[in-house]
């Protein structure tokens, strides 16, 4: 952590301090814990049945672990449910596109109804995601980015999420471009952050899942 404080230019504490603030407070971590242990009761028959699902229509694991950087850079195995062919990224990582013809049949169904995110309650519950959060990314893309916007880094201030401002009103585009202009959106998080946004964007997030459309 203070490594990477250490590399963040100017950074105003009094905004570092409400990020600590909320982000580590006992009652986000309280409803964190809460409501994936909630979750993971309610989900369970689900994902048993999505996971056979998974085994019948390609060959490979039904989990798909890959490495993504947490708050403060402090790395962590997010794990989703495969959507991929096995070794879809033998030739290196490569941000998915609409038409990816790495993904299974299965896996375009679960990613259009964010079925195969539901796996992340356990890094919720573990406490390597919040449910509110920016997202958390690759090492290779964190780096990327920050190439072309040296500010890049300061999203990881904020512990990541499941959802966040800028998944409710941006899809995934496969740019540096686009991929950058999220992240006004993530540092929403740096300019205060309360338990009511909390709810807010759980609401709206749960709002997009159901119409399948961003706000």
């Amino acid at each position: 952590m203070s490594e990477f404080l250490n590399n963040i230019n100017n950074i105003e504490s009094v905004a570092f301090d409400k990020i600590r603030g909320v982000h580590n407070s006992y009652l986000l971590k309280f409803f964190d814990l809460f409501f994936s242990i909630v979750g993971i009761c309610l989900t369970l028959p689900l994902m048993f049945i999505i996971a056979i699902v998974i085994k019948l229509d390609s060959k490979g694991p039904v989990f798909f672990f890959q490495e993504r950087l947490g708050q403060y850079k402090k790395p962590f195995n997010l794990i989703k449910f495969r959507t991929m062919v096995v070794d879809a990224e033998k030739n290196g990582p490569v941000w998915a596109n609409e038409n990816d013809e790495r993904v299974t049949k299965i896996g375009r169904f679960l990613r259009k109804t964010r079925l195969d995110e539901i796996p992340q309650l356990f890094n919720i519950l573990k406490g390597d995601l919040s449910f509110v959060g920016p997202r958390p990314v690759t090492r290779y893309s964190a780096e990327l980015l920050k190439q072309h916007n040296h500010e890049y880094d300061m999203r990881f201030l904020a512990k990541p999420g499941v959802t966040g401002w800028s998944q409710i009103y941006w899809s995934h585009k496969p740019s540096v471009e686009k991929q950058l202009k999220k992240l006004p959106y993530d540092l929403l998080y740096l300019n205060g952050f309360s338990i009511k946004d909390y709810f807010k964007i759980l609401l709206l997030t749960i709002k997009v899942i159901l119409t399948g459309k961003g706000v």
